[in-house]
């Protein structure tokens, strides 16, 4: 089935990942995502960041390694899809919001690296290169960590 309201979100976790379970037994996580728009003030010319929040939910397997790997500021890749919720309050109002179902949520790795199943943050670099595999992750390398006349395969 082929699905047309597909999403991907990169931004940091707001709050650490909250692992529970429904009464049938699936594993459910919720996360959230924000990421920051820079705009152009028009009074000040100062550019200024405008957050925008995104609420995601994990299912199973996902879920269980989303909580069991990620933590509260966290850069992270997800992919999903978007569902409509709506609700009524204890008073009786109506309420709705847009959430992202995950299909996938992954560590960026533009800023961080991953050693011993663990992230590791590095500073911003602001350009491309990379970073030696066996030095720290915030040391740049000044070589490569492979060969470039290497073959792939």
């Amino acid at each position: 089935m082929a699905r047309d309201n597909n999403i991907t979100i990169i931004g940091n976790l707001t709050r650490d990942p909250e692992l529970r379970f429904t009464q049938g037994g699936a594993a459910v996580t919720d996360i959230g995502v924000a990421w920051n728009e820079s705009r152009r003030n028009k009074e000040t010319q100062q550019w200024e960041d405008v957050p925008s929040y995104f609420d995601i939910t994990c299912w199973f397997d996902l879920a269980e390694n989303v909580a069991a790997t990620l933590r509260k500021g966290d850069r992270v890749v997800v992919t999903g899809n978007l569902k409509w919720e709506s609700w009524q309050t204890a008073d009786g109002e109506s309420r709705n919001k847009v959430k992202v179902v995950a299909d996938d949520v992954a560590p960026s790795l533009r800023w961080a690296t991953i050693e011993n199943g663990a992230i590791q943050r590095t500073q911003s670099r602001g350009g491309g290169g990379g970073y030696d595999a066996g030095s720290s992750a915030s040391t740049p390398s000044s070589t490569p960590a492979y060969d470039p006349n290497e073959e792939p395969f």
